[in-house]
């Protein structure tokens, strides 16, 4: 099992990135919370992470918190739950607000997350409600910030690596470019989510 990687990231393009460690390269699949969370390429980076074995793949999962890690794991304990889900829940809550979601059984909440309908929103409640308690127990990650117009072309590509079309993406963007506007340092992760609430509507 690999628990965490510290190397340095040479590839970075979402949601897939590859980090150096001592010459060999891991390619790991990483949530948008994690992403916008990244150091410029060349830089050194610990990524604590996930394997998910299948019958035809091994997928390495990263995450920039050991929690949105614990996050990911225990949203796939749910039956009919893989990994891509899984990812697309950790890049929609954070460990907190996913654990206050499905303890209120918040169903509206849990249903903004793509791939995630009514009937599987009550499946997480359901199932895991009685196992949240041990999620977001660490201090929140602040997030990275973009000058400009050039947080759109992030969070289109996130929308788009969760599987929304450019289109879609595009008119998440343009629906959230006010809160852009009036808050320049908003992190890019708090635009994506607010995105994602807009396409959940």
């Amino acid at each position: 099992m690999i628990g965490k990687l510290t190397g340095t990231l040479v590839e970075k393009s979402p949601p897939q990135l590859v980090v150096d460690c001592h010459g060999v390269g891991y390619e790991v699949d990483v949530p948008m919370s994690t992403f916008y969370n990244l150091p410029a390429l060349g830089e050194k980076v610990t990524l604590h992470t996930s394997l998910v074995v299948r019958e035809d793949s091994l997928t390495l999962y990263a995450f920039a918190e050991p929690g949105e890690r614990d996050c990911f794991e225990l949203v796939q304990s749910a039956s009919g739950i893989g990994p891509k889900i899984a990812q697309a829940v950790v890049s929609v809550f954070s460990p907190d607000e996913f654990r206050t979601a499905v303890a209120s059984a918040n169903l509206a909440a849990l249903t903004r997350v793509p791939g995630i309908g009514a009937k599987g929103a009550q499946r997480l409640v359901l199932e895991l409600k009685d196992k949240v308690a041990v999620l977001g127990t660490g201090a929140p990650v602040v997030g990275a910030t973009i000058a400009g117009s050039a947080w759109r072309e992030q969070v289109r590509a996130g929308l788009e690596g969760l599987g929304y079309s450019t289109r879609d993406a595009e008119a998440a963007c343009d629906r959230v470019s006010s809160l852009a506007d009036e808050s320049p340092d908003t992190p890019v992760a708090v635009l994506l989510r607010a995105a994602l609430r807009t396409l959940a509507k």
